[in-house]
């Protein structure tokens, strides 16, 4: 799997954090969320950590999902 990136994030100055991927907004983040992202952007991999918290992020199982049963009338 592919390891993400072209996330970037910007705070402001009233605590709001804004997270980009490839030049287009992804997620806002206020208050508390805010904080412990910036806490965990700054201890692991931005890049990472950013895709997570914007559910930009590749689990590996989405082919085994695929062909399971209950999403086999799905298409």
């Amino acid at each position: 799997m592919p390891r993400p990136q072209g996330f970037t994030y910007d705070q402001h100055a009233d605590g709001t954090v804004v997270i980009t991927h490839r030049g287009r907004a992804a997620g806002t983040l206020r208050g508390g969320r805010a904080e412990k992202f910036l806490a965990e952007v700054g201890s692991g991999d931005p890049q990472l950590v950013m895709a997570r918290w914007t559910g930009a992020y590749k689990f590996g199982n989405e082919r085994l999902a695929r062909s399971h049963p209950r999403n086999s009338g799905r298409r």
